[in-house]
Order: C-alpha cells, then structure tokens, then sequence
C-alpha cells in the first residue's frame, strides 16, 4: 500500500516565508523512504490542504499520514485540520487518511533554539 506523507503548514502572506516549509519537506523526503512527500498550506498560500491531499492521491497515494507543521495545539491542530481531513473523505471516501502529532515541546527544537542563540550571540558579538 502506497504511503504518502503530507506536511500541513499554517502558511503566510508573503511567499518566500512558506519556501521554510518546501525545504522541511524536502528533507523529510531524503531522511525518510517515502517516495511522496508533499506540503500543504492551512491559510494564505497555495497549495491548500484539500489541494495536497489531491496532489498526494494522483502520485498514486492509498493512504495518507497527514502531519501537522505547528508548534502548537491551537485551533487549527485541535479542529480545523482535522475537518479538513473529513471533507477530503467525501472526495476520496476509500483513502485512508490519520493526522500524525504536531511538533509541540520537544528537545530537538529546544537544541535547534539554543543553536540559535548561539548564533546570533557570536553574530551580535555578545560571546
């Protein structure tokens, strides 16, 4: 059975801010075997969730881990994400399709934060 993995960012007006998101993806696609790795936007820029989760389905896609990009357990992660998985069922009612866990508090970003600071410390000259 055919896996895709599809990230769901918030997504912004301004186009080069969502380019973040594309690259996070990419690299989940080397880091992982998955064959589709796709990107969605909930707002503000295209592709929209409903329009991934096509995109994932014409690469040949049977089922679908559908992986929230927020930090945290919001409105979009608590409700609206998951609706958009129920009015994606209605246009494809035999694909599977479960919403994997957002990023949330994790060490890894807390590393990544601190890598961070570490910059712009040396950057600010403040070391």
């Amino acid at each position: 059975m055919k896996t895709a993995i599809l990230m769901m960012a918030h997504g912004s007006r301004i186009a080069e801010a969502n380019d973040a998101a594309r690259e996070v993806a990419a690299m989940v696609k080397e880091m992982t075997p998955f064959e589709i790795v796709e990107v969605s936007f909930r707002e503000l820029h295209e592709p929209n969730i409903q329009q991934g989760i096509d995109a994932c389905v014409a690469r040949g896609a049977e089922r679908i881990l559908l992986m929230p990009y927020f930090l945290f357990m919001g409105a979009h992660v608590q409700h609206d994400l998951p609706d958009e998985i129920k009015e994606a069922q209605k246009r494809h009612p035999g694909l599977i399709m479960e919403m994997g866990g957002h990023l949330g508090a994790h060490r890894k970003l807390a590393e990544i934060e601190t890598e961070r600071i570490r910059e712009s410390l040396e950057r600010l000259g403040w070391n």
